[in-house]
């Protein structure tokens, strides 16, 4: 029975009961020291493999797939992206890619509220400073931080993350404005108290922090360009879990070594 089994190989440690389930379910190949496969390592996978599951470190391009063998059919993504895999080669060659959308969106938004929190209430100094062994004790002005009842959050990207975001940081008193591709139902704008921004520029020039929760694609490389980085106010927190690719980070790099920070 197990020769009739696919042939199924994952590239990083996977959780334990999903590791279990495909071991009673496939002829599964682990990779037990979850580092980062090699592109040769890849290759060989992909050459022997009826189906391949990756994860978002694993770029699959156009040269490994052409090394792929004439048994692999599936690319199965541990992950809710697929920036990482040419799709149109994979296509071309009948290799299915499929990902799993939607199913962090929650999960996504409480790390994106921990991130927006931990910087204006400087929560990571704090813990540097008792783990340095310098802490003093406690005094009036001591790692003063700044409220976020009040200030205004920009959303990048008004999906599913986008929105759980959005009702998180509602109840924590933010103003919710958004820029999407596509404007919501008057509905769903209602229902978030969010106000839809068809400029970007002019959202990023008022928004006191701004979250970016939109896929990497050709047309979001960079969206928050050199140019728009200087349109933010000198104050402003950016927040971004999603790709780094969106920001120009080389650009934001530069402008935060030339900004003088405050304690």
């Amino acid at each position: 029975m197990s020769d009739n089994r696919l042939k199924v190989v994952v590239t990083r440690k996977l959780p334990d009961q999903v590791e279990a389930r495909m071991q009673e379910l496939f002829d599964v190949t682990f990779n037990t020291g979850d580092v980062p496969m090699t592109a040769a390592q890849l290759a060989a996978a992909m050459a022997d493999a009826d189906v391949l599951v990756p994860t978002l470190g694993d770029q699959i391009d156009a040269g490994l797939l052409a090394r792929a063998g004439k048994d692999l059919r599936l690319i199965a993504n541990f992950g809710a992206g697929v920036d990482h895999i040419d799709v149109a080669t994979a296509r071309q060659r009948s290799i299915h890619v499929t990902n799993t959308p939607g199913v962090l969106a929650e999960d996504t938004a409480d790390m994106t509220m921990a991130l927006m929190l931990s910087v204006p209430r400087r929560l990571v100094d704090g813990v540097k400073l008792i783990e340095s062994g310098k802490w003093g004790g406690w005094a009036p002005t001591a790692m003063l931080g700044h409220r976020v009842f009040g200030k205004r959050l920009g959303i990048i990207g008004m999906g599913r993350v986008g929105q759980a975001v959005a009702r998180r940081a509602a109840a924590f008193g933010l103003e919710i404005h958004y820029h999407n591709r596509k404007r919501l139902r008057p509905e769903v704008e209602d229902d978030l108290h969010a106000t839809y921004w068809e400029s970007l520029d002019q959202m990023l020039a008022r928004m006191d922090v701004v979250s970016i929760h939109c896929p990497h694609t050709p047309a979001t490389y960079h969206l928050l360009s050199s140019r728009r980085l200087r349109l933010m106010k000198p104050s402003a927190y950016i927040v971004n879990t999603a790709r780094g690719e969106v920001i120009d980070e080389n650009a934001l790099v530069r402008m935060l070594e030339q900004t003088p920070t405050s304690k």
